[in-house]
């Protein structure tokens, strides 16, 4: 049985047609990379944008941020209005939880908003997870967004998981965002998808 457009253009497959719900726009894969900018397809053509990420692995222990550019910006300091929440559990048993993180968040600032707790560089440490944005060309609302991401940190193996809900606080359309390391450079890959 044939994929359909929505699956096709979900798993990457080659040949999907621009008039689908949902299209693949950028494929990209990062080595040693200091940030990754995708400031190209981010318009009104799509009511929501899937940023996925996979294997994101850093040189120096941090965690994986964003921030976004208003229409005519260039500086990557819009406000922001986020709130925290991570579970973590350890191989070892030792630390399962769930929590508000307080200082993970923002009330209108204009940091880089981080997505994950610090990625451990281990070999076999990582982080995986995705960015929705929502209606980013309004010139009326402001932008909505929420993020789930699954990292592998520490020396006893702790599995986390982080979310992270809010808002960019500007009328003014996005078409531009950064994703780069609290610290250092980063491998991994990077996939936008449009949503109609």
């Amino acid at each position: 049985m044939p994929l359909g457009a929505f699956k096709a253009a979900l798993m990457g497959t080659a040949g999907v047609s621009v008039a689908g719900d949902v299209v693949l726009l950028h494929d990209q894969d990062y080595s040693g990379a200091s940030e990754a900018v995708i400031n190209s397809g981010i318009d009104s053509t799509y009511g929501e944008y899937i940023f996925k990420f996979y294997n994101i692995n850093p040189d120096s222990s941090g965690s994986f941020t964003f921030q976004a550019n208003a229409t005519g910006s260039s500086t990557y300091d819009e406000y922001m209005t986020t709130t925290k929440c991570e579970t973590n559990h350890a191989e070892n048993d030792a630390t399962p939880g769930f929590e508000y993180v307080a200082g993970g968040d923002q009330a209108q600032g204009t940091s880089f908003q981080s997505l994950s707790q610090a990625i451990g560089t281990g070999g076999d440490q990582s982080g995986a997870g995705e960015l929705h944005l929502f209606n980013p060309a309004s010139t009326t609302y402001v932008k909505h967004f929420y993020s789930e991401m699954q990292i592998h940190y520490g020396d006893v193996g702790n599995a986390s998981c982080t979310y992270i809900g809010g808002y960019i606080n500007t009328t003014t359309a996005i078409d531009d965002i950064k994703f780069q390391m609290s610290t250092g450079d980063f491998d991994g890959t990077i996939k936008m998808w449009g949503v109609k």
